[in-house]
């Protein structure tokens, strides 16, 4: 692979995304003239990730995310727009989720309460008999007192936590598993005046737009041929980090769609694979104006973030109490050694973004600015019930909580640093959910460019 596909691979942040950068011509003079350098907000150069993500992260998140505690993933599917009138769900049947029958779903989380991972809060007994009682979230009179204990401490914690994302209820009867692995990501056909609402109220209803800028930050809107990113500079870090943030997540959406295009359909069978019109159309740097590349550029951002929160949060699960339990012990012992061997490659980075550079000047002026920030990105995540295809809400649901959760850590070092060895912490928790997302949306942020 040339020089300059190897670094759109790694740029891209999706491994199925590869097989379409390795094919584009265009690419090599792109990427070395326009996708280079230091990024903005950080002392962090393209190549060092590249080398890092390619050596050291993907091939370890890649075989993470086979494993049965991070391939299942529980979400409500039929909330309700809490913005609009829904315009209907899409018809397409590639927007279908197919959930995963019960009978399929490992004992040991399909019995579990959201936040329960320790072998201690699971022991077999105790989940025949919940499963047979079909209360799955609630207290278990058969439960030792211990898990007993542990369940309160936890539905203490989760009524007082600040969440940076809107949570799905796992007791609602509406909220179903779902396996990641055979509900993949890629193009439906969903698009429309659908798709860009949610997108236009995303960009230009909670990125901090300045009242001076009249030009839309959706890209899907027409462009006036204006310097996009002239108006960004004027922000604050806190405000650019946060649309930053979003334009790689946006980013990272569209290379997965780009790469898993449905391109032919003959005799029923589908034909899936890497569409180079649509990633010019997206990417590149002629047809969006220049946009392109820092597109690119900020997926390398969000994958610097969510990296810099995977390496703080590595205390939490090296205490023994942590076990990703799912009712297979080897799995769950080699699971949890998998997941430890990628934390200890994380907090080797030499050149992670510096959180504590945002929400430092006035205490109470970043108080406040760092609430609003949350509130903001709180209400991306309910946006995502406005998607009106079902396999784009799993990912945009999916992937969102994922970033919300990364933020949520980098904003807890203080709770994080006085965990608890052997119990449940009153200060930091995280629920299943949010474990499995984070992982499973870093895995949407890394590739292999071997």
């Amino acid at each position: 692979m040339s020089r300059g596909a190897r670094r759109a691979g790694a740029g891209q942040g999706a491994a199925v995304a590869v097989q379409l950068l390795v094919t584009l011509s265009f690419l090599p003079s792109v990427v070395e003239a326009q996708v280079t350098g230091v990024l903005d907000d950080c002392l962090c150069d393209i190549d060092s990730i590249d080398n890092f993500n390619t050596f050291k992260i993907f091939p370890k998140i890649k075989k993470l995310q086979e494993r049965d505690y991070f391939r299942y993933y529980k979400v409500n599917l039929k909330r309700p727009c809490p913005f609009w009138a829904e315009d209907g769900h899409c018809s397409i049947k590639d927007c279908h989720v197919e959930p995963c029958p019960e009978s399929k779903i490992p004992v040991g989380i399909k019995a579990g309460s959201s936040n329960k991972y320790s072998k201690v809060a699971n022991n077999t007994k105790e989940l025949e008999d919940c499963e047979q009682a079909n209360k799955l979230g609630a207290i278990n009179s058969t439960l030792s007192n211990q898990s007993k204990e542990a369940f309160i401490d936890w539905a203490r914690y989760d009524d007082s936590q600040d969440h940076f994302c809107e949570l799905d209820d796992e007791r609602s009867p509406a909220a179903q598993y779902v396996d990641l692995l055979l509900n993949p990501e890629r193009y439906t056909g969903y698009k429309g005046s659908s798709a860009w609402r949610v997108w236009n109220s995303i960009y230009e209803e909670n990125c901090f737009k300045p009242r001076s800028v009249y030009r839309p930050l959706n890209p899907l809107a027409p462009s006036r041929g204006e310097s996009f990113y002239t108006w960004l500079e004027g922000l604050c870090l806190e405000k650019r980090v946060f649309y930053k943030l979003i334009s790689g997540l946006h980013a990272s959406i569209n290379l997965h769609l780009c790469a898993n295009y449905l391109l032919e359909e003959t005799w029923g069978k589908p034909s899936w694979g890497p569409n180079m019109k649509e990633f010019k159309r997206r990417f590149d740097p002629v047809e969006t104006k220049g946009e392109g590349p820092r597109r690119l550029k900020n997926l390398y951002f969000l994958y610097l973030i969510e990296l810099r929160a995977l390496s703080k949060v590595a205390p939490y699960f090296e205490r023994s109490i942590v076990d990703l339990y799912t009712g297979n012990g080897e799995e769950d012992a080699n699971t949890k050694t998998l997941l430890l061997n990628i934390f200890q490659d994380t907090k080797s980075f030499p050149m992670h973004f510096d959180e504590k550079s945002m929400f430092a000047g006035d205490k109470k002026g970043a108080k406040s600015l760092k609430e609003e920030f949350r509130l903001h990105f709180k209400n991306i995540s309910r946006i995502m019930d406005c998607v009106g295809c079902d396999k784009c809400r799993l990912w945009g649901k999916l992937q969102t909580q994922g970033l919300g959760t990364a933020l949520k850590i980098l904003f807890s070092e203080k709770e994080i640093q006085k965990l608890p060895e052997n119990s449940p912490s009153k200060g930091f928790q995280l629920t299943r959910q949010e474990i499995v997302a984070l992982l499973n949306a870093f895995g949407r942020d890394t590739c292999g460019t071997s």
